[in-house]
Formats: structure tokens, C-alpha cells, sequence
């Protein structure tokens, strides 16, 4: 059976707390692994979590500030440690590229397994697989910053009524997902008869960054969203000049864009208290809101049932 969710392995922003370990996301999608900004004390993380360095497939950061970068190290010398017998790609903005080969190499280990590097040197497409695809987008920081997105293709859904009132069983049915189409009883019956739109799901992740153009593409139809919160409503001055966002312009993130579930994270450490963070989103979105804890885990929501058109900021 698939699995798709997101395990939640650090929200603290700049500096870690007793009980906020820095910037660390594992998005598990069916049999792909994508490991989101680690920061310091991600490897440790995994393993409270009950997740291995194998499950990791891609490896994306949205920016080199240490709360979001400075788990690389380990967790690519765990991938060696550990001989994962696949290839992980890195993604990265391209401005970074020497801190990525500085924390690729931080320490002596002995290389063995397979990392590499696709510098994110434009938006758009930046990998595909049988998840989909994955999309980068900028984002407003003081550094060059990227946002990343995972869609996953619409398709259609076999209807078993409809099959069986054309006669069609067993083999026949692979057949037509093939072929698009085959002759039953004397006739042609395409795919299109006998099944129903199937709409894919989409997952996307916003670091730090003001409200820009890139936000709301990234967040666009997310069946879920994990967007940093950095700051409460009433610190909006701060969130401004130091590239973050707030809880309730989150929040009105994800009313406008038609998120489904929203997870809040990377928090300061000048709060104490996380329930103010969902309170202030709350204002602005009445759909499914999750302030994120450290080794949580949150599975994306059920596939929707009808494909639905793209939401429009207007």
C-alpha cells in the first residue's frame, strides 16, 4: 500500500530550542523519499523519527542559511555510511554551489555512495519520476532562495460498473490502459467510457520568503502545504525585514490558493507558546491547519474526487 506523508523532523527557525530541533521535512510519496532543508541534527532526527537515509531519494534545499543546510553534511556521509545503493539527487540554488560542495566534503569520510548535484539555476521542472514532476520557484529573502512543488499528473480511474457493463474482465482491462482503447462484442470502447477523471495531488513547501508571486504558484491547489510562519501578526514589521512571513499571511496563502491542509512550522524562538501561530491562520483559513512539533507526521490528505480548475488569486 502507498504511503504519502510528511514526517516533521525539525521546526525551529535560526536557533533550536529544548523542544524545536532546527528546519528538517521528509516527505515520503509512495516509494520516493524527499528530504526538505535539513538542518543541524537532522541524521539524529531520522532515526528518533524511525526513518533511514534509504528512504531519501532527492535531497532539496530552499536556501544556504545554516537553520536549513547544516544537516548535509551528516546526512550525506550516512548515505555512504549506510552504502544506499541508490542515487540521491541534491537540489539547491545554483548562487550555492560552493556551500554545497563545503558541506558535501565538510569532514574526511569514505565515499561511497552516489550524490548528485542539479544546481536549481531557473525555475520550472527541475526532476521527474513516476511521482511526477517537481517544480522550483523563487522566493523573497535577503539570499536566493527557491520554493519546490510536487505535482503529480491527473489520470483516470477505471469505473468497475462500467467495465462490467461493457464486458470487459481480466487481461482486456490492461489492455485498454494501454492501448486507449479495444474492440468488445463488435465495437470500439475507449478508456474515457469506462473510467472518470482521476485528479493527481500536489505538495508544496515555501521556506523563508516575504509574499511574492512565487508563494502563491508554489501553493497553488496544494493538497497540502508546508509553509514557514516565522513570526505572529503583531511582529509583521520584523517578518518584513528579515524575508519571512507571518501566521496569518500564511494563512491567507493558503485561503487564496485553495490549499486543503496547511502545516505551519519553522517558529521563533521568541515565542512560547504554538497555538497563537494556528489562532492567527485561523483568521484568514477555515480549511485543515496543523502547527507543526518535531517528529510529527501528517499524511496528505485523500485524493480529491473530481479535478477541479486551478485557483486564482483574483
Amino acid at each position: 500500500m502507498s504511503t504519502r506523508e510528511l514526517v516533521v523532523l525539525g521546526t525551529a527557525s535560526q536557533t533550536p530550542t529544548r523542544h524545536r530541533n532546527h528546519n528538517g521535512y521528509l516527505l515520503r510519496w509512495d516509494g520516493a523519499g524527499l528530504l526538505f532543508d535539513p538542518g543541524e541534527g537532522t541524521q539524529r532526527q531520522m532515526t528518533m523519527a524511525g526513518v533511514a537515509v534509504a528512504d531519501v531519494n532527492h535531497i532539496l534545499i530552499s536556501h544556504f542559511h545554516g537553520d536549513h543546510c547544516l544537516g548535509v553534511p551528516g546526512v550525506i556521509q550516512r548515505i555512504s555510511l549506510d552504502r544506499v545503493p541508490h542515487p540521491v539527487y541534491a537540489h539547491f540554488p545554483a548562487s550555492g554551489a560552493e556551500y554545497f560542495a563545503r558541506l558535501r566534503h565538510a569532514s574526511s569520510y569514505h565515499e561511497t555512495g552516489t550524490v548528485i548535484a542539479q544546481p536549481v539555476r531557473e525555475p520550472g521542472v527541475i526532476a521527474e519520476g513516476g511521482f511526477g514532476r517537481i517544480e522550483a520557484h523563487p522566493l523573497d529573502h535577503p539570499v536566493q532562495a527557491y520554493g519546490y512543488r510536487l505535482v503529480e499528473p491527473d489520470g483516470r480511474r477505471m469505473r468497475p460498473d462500467l467495465l462490467a457493463a461493457h464486458g470487459l474482465t481480466g487481461p482486456r482491462v490492461g489492455e485498454l490502459r494501454s492501448k486507449g482503447s479495444v474492440r468488445v462484442g463488435g465495437r470500439t470502447v475507449s478508456v474515457e467510457e469506462v473510467s472518470e477523471p482521476r485528479p493527481g495531488q500536489r505538495f508544496a513547501f515555501v521556506m523563508d520568503t516575504r509574499l511574492c508571486d512565487g508563494v502563491f504558484t508554489l501553493a497553488a491547489g496544494a493538497d497540502l502545504l508546508v509553509i514557514e510562519s516565522t513570526f505572529l501578526d503583531e511582529d509583521a514589521r520584523l517578518a518584513h525585514d528579515f524575508g519571512h512571513l507571518t501566521a496569518g499571511e500564511a494563512g491567507r496563502v493558503a485561503r487564496e490558493c485553495g490549499v486543503r491542509r496547511l502545516v505551519l512550522t519553522h517558529f521563533s524562538q521568541r515565542y512560547t507558546g504554538p497555538a497563537d501561530f494556528g489562532a492567527q491562520a485561523r483568521r484568514h483559513f477555515d480549511g485543515e491547519i496543523v502547527v507543526a512539533e518535531d517528529l510529527l507526521r501528517v499524511p496528505v490528505p485523500p485524493r480529491r474526487r473530481t479535478v477541479d480548475a486551478p485557483p486564482s488569486r483574483r
